[in-house]
């Protein structure tokens, strides 16, 4: 006879509980692919007084560079700014080892400028949030180096 299993949704949970789902999936994952890490990218933009104006997040494993923020003060858009942190990111990615990157970004955003630097669209969600498009995109970094 089967054991019974409850579901309990929670909106908290113990940490504890929550690594232990983590490390189960990790293991199923390197059992699959072999071991592997995702190591966090971070670039800065800083002015004269080491301000922070812009930045970019992301993080690489797997062969792929994922962008996961790129911000830049409004008033320094336009500029050129967005472009060399993403390609100062790329090439840092492709020292790396990355031969892709993917990203995610909203219709009120940027798609446009992604797609202008060779990204793209390789999936969409309509009315997310509702009103705007989600937009998934991806750039193959092995022309860049």
């Amino acid at each position: 006879m089967m054991p019974e299993y409850k579901i309990s949704i929670e909106s908290q949970t113990d940490s504890k509980q929550f690594d232990f789902v983590d490390k189960q999936l990790y293991q199923f994952n390197v059992s699959k692919i072999g071991d592997y890490e995702y190591t966090p990218l971070f670039i800065l933009l800083r002015d004269s007084e080491k301000k922070v104006v812009g930045g970019l997040e992301g993080f690489i494993g797997l062969g792929w560079f994922h962008i996961g923020t790129l911000w830049i003060a409004e008033e320094l858009r336009g500029y050129g700014y967005g472009k060399a942190l993403l390609l100062a990111a790329e090439q840092e990615a492709v020292n790396r080892g990355c031969l892709h990157a993917y990203l995610f970004t909203y219709s009120f955003q940027a798609p446009e400028f992604y797609q202008h630097l060779g990204y793209d669209v390789f999936g969409e969600l309509e009315d997310f949030p509702p009103g705007h498009r989600r937009f998934f995109l991806k750039k193959s970094l092995q022309n860049n180096s």
